[in-house]
């Protein structure tokens, strides 16, 4: 495998800022480009790509801050090229505005990626209307849950307007892009960790509808979550990414968590980033930000103490909560990842909108919200 990563200006110059030695450009199979929605729907970047990596199948991902090998990118666009020696890429695209729905994709993975052979799925999907748990569990049960699937919902920084994916176009709403991963060559590593801590006590949910909470325990559940973030009640649903709800959907489950999208003051609801199912018991959570950091290291130093030959690329997708968090510290939770996997593994990634990244007692996946979330891949020449 080998790899290029180059940044890209609004002038949609190109700067090579990582290269193996001996990548060639014109045989490059797949690249991976994150930009903010409003510059790539500005500088519309595909046709610059397609002519630096000709072969290449070539996704866009609209993002809340982009990762380069050495920091977080902003008002650039980062692509992540890739060739691959011995592994073979299938890759499909579906919109969900206009004319398919998560079966669709569903029915293509059964149908057109799920073999013997394939080995994982990258899943890059707009991330202002899917339901993320509905797309998740659409895919394990196509892939029969023996196949890791990762990746990440876009983001569209902090206004939460609208996200665009594209798979060998321009980005635009709608769209989900699979990537899928075929032969022996290829080895995988998945890591995530939060670094919240639970604070209060833990409550059933006793009203909800999909990914919307209406009660828990016997109040509304806006009411509740305003009585226990105080000053902050008044700057919903914003600072809602300072406080997230952990959720598990038993008394023995791993806890999981989860972003609050939107509120509805009149029906005194919380629309969230994936399922909050009735009868599952959550508790809300605050950060620290030695915590988060400590976070991050931790998810890279798990892959890093598993796997016997150094990953050669590191995926990551952080969540936009964090990013708000950390502030100004954001740049210590991608130097922490860095310094574990060393000089010689090449970092890319995005801010998200939610994560997707399989977990230890579910092989397949699970989506996370306020994650840090590290996809390693290297492939044996």
């Amino acid at each position: 495998m080998k790899l290029e990563q180059i940044v890209i200006n609004d002038k949609k110059d190109a700067e090579v800022v990582f290269s193996t030695t001996g990548f060639n450009a014109k045989e490059a199979n797949l690249v991976l480009a994150f930009g903010e929605r409003v510059f790539l729907e500005k500088v519309l970047p595909y046709e610059k790509i397609k002519d630096l990596y000709p072969k290449a199948h070539i996704v866009i991902c609209s993002t809340s801050g982009q990762i380069s090998n050495s920091s977080l990118i902003e008002n650039n666009i980062v692509a992540t090229a890739i060739d691959f020696e011995k592994t073979t890429i299938k890759v499909s695209e579906i919109d969900i505005l206009n004319n398919s729905d998560i079966k669709e994709l569903g029915d293509i993975i059964k149908k057109d990626f799920f073999n013997e052979d394939l080995k994982s799925i990258l899943i890059l999907s707009e991330g202002s209307f899917v339901n993320g748990t509905e797309l998740i569990n659409e895919l394990i049960k196509q892939t029969k849950e023996t196949i890791p699937i990762f990746g990440g919902l876009a983001g569209d920084e902090y206004k939460f307007e609208k996200t665009i994916v594209g798979l060998n176009s321009d980005a635009s709403q709608g769209k989900i892009v699979a990537v899928g991963f075929y032969g022996d060559a290829i080895h995988f590593g998945f890591s995530s960790k939060g670094g919240w801590s639970d604070f209060g006590p833990e409550r059933e949910v006793t009203l909800s509808e999909k990914n919307v909470l209406y009660k828990i325990g016997d109040r509304f559940a806006l009411d509740l979550y305003k009585e226990y973030l105080g000053k902050y009640a008044e700057e919903l649903p914003a600072s809602s990414l300072y406080f997230p709800l952990s959720m598990k959907e038993n008394i023995n489950a791993a806890p999981i968590v989860r972003t609050i999208l939107s509120i509805d003051e009149e029906k005194k609801s919380m629309t969230f980033a994936g399922n909050i199912p009735q009868g599952s018991l959550v508790r809300l959570m605050k950060g620290n930000l030695d915590k988060l950091i400590d976070a991050s290291y931790n998810a890279a130093l798990q892959i890093f103490s598993e796997q016997s030959t150094k990953p050669e690329l590191a995926l990551l997708v952080s969540c936009v909560g964090r990013k708000v968090v950390l502030g100004n510290r954001i740049e210590e939770e991608l130097e922490v990842v860095k310094e574990v996997f060393g000089e010689n593994t090449l970092v890319c990634g995005f801010y998200s909108y939610g994560e997707i990244s399989p977990t230890f007692k579910k092989v397949a996946c699970e989506l996370h919200n306020q994650t840090m979330t590290i996809a390693t891949i290297y492939e044996e020449v």
